[in-house]
């Protein structure tokens, strides 16, 4: 049986490139967004590439059905071998730290950083039964680097670093990986056409602080590439697009 990525926060931007990158090596895709029209799109663009895709509807924001989640792409494809979580939201921007707030905080709570931690806990019987499997968290520079004028959800961001490194180590003997992906650029093809990529969620730089910086603009299927040297080595735990 081919192995499954399931894409979580799967988009015309990133979501798409990994599940074609993975695709193009056999993998089948369970692609998980909240809309269905997007699923039902995406999952015919990879269909062009001959490669075996469903979608799954499903709200990020509520951690507690996750386990249901999962129980639906296992009954689609009989596994899952492969997770990258990386969601979009259009209402959760950046801010200077100044103007960021508990209620802000924690609106995005679930999302950027509950919802994984569940995603992985579901995962993980399957994996350490099987001695395999991968956890891939996408995440903006800005949880690795903090930055004036670019707070807002990156506190999330740096809280979730902190617990996929935290995962990494305690997994690094069982055959599962656990890895991240910092992102400090915008991505093209996106629905976010927006400078500043933090954490799954975007701001244009004409709504943030004069003193933060623009980032420049990177192909999705550059960051797809890094995420498949990252799965197929396992020989770190991080990396940085662009380098810096």
């Amino acid at each position: 049986m081919s192995k499954v990525i399931a894409v979580l926060g799967a988009g015309t931007g990133l979501g798409v490139s990994v599940a074609r990158r993975f695709g193009r090596e056999g993998f089948r895709v369970a692609l998980v967004a909240r809309r269905r029209e997007r699923l039902d799109a995406l999952v015919e663009q990879l269909a062009v590439d001959s490669i075996e895709a469903a979608g799954f509807t499903a709200d990020l924001s509520r951690p507690a059905d996750v386990p249901t989640l999962m129980a639906r792409i296992r009954e689609r494809f009989g596994r899952i071998d492969v997770i990258e979580y990386g969601p979009v939201s259009t209402d959760l921007s950046l801010a200077p730290a100044a103007q960021t707030d508990a209620a802000l905080l924690e609106k995005g709570l679930p999302t950027f950083l509950l919802t994984p931690v569940e995603v992985v806990r579901a995962a993980l019987p399957e994996w350490t039964d099987r001695g395999d499997g991968a956890f891939l968290l996408t995440t903006g520079v800005t949880a690795v680097h903090p930055t004036a004028g670019l707070s807002g959800m990156a506190p999330l961001g740096a809280a979730a670093r902190n617990y996929l490194y935290a995962l990494h180590g305690e997994l690094a003997d069982t055959g599962i990986y656990a890895g991240t992906l910092s992102v400090g650029a915008g991505i093209a093809r996106s629905e976010l056409s927006a400078l500043v990529v933090q954490n799954g969620s975007a701001q244009s730089s004409a709504g943030t602080a004069k003193s933060a910086p623009e980032f420049p603009v990177v192909d999705p299927d550059d960051l797809a590439e890094q995420y498949w040297d990252m799965y197929t080595k396992r020989d770190r735990i991080e990396q940085l697009h662009p380098q810096p």
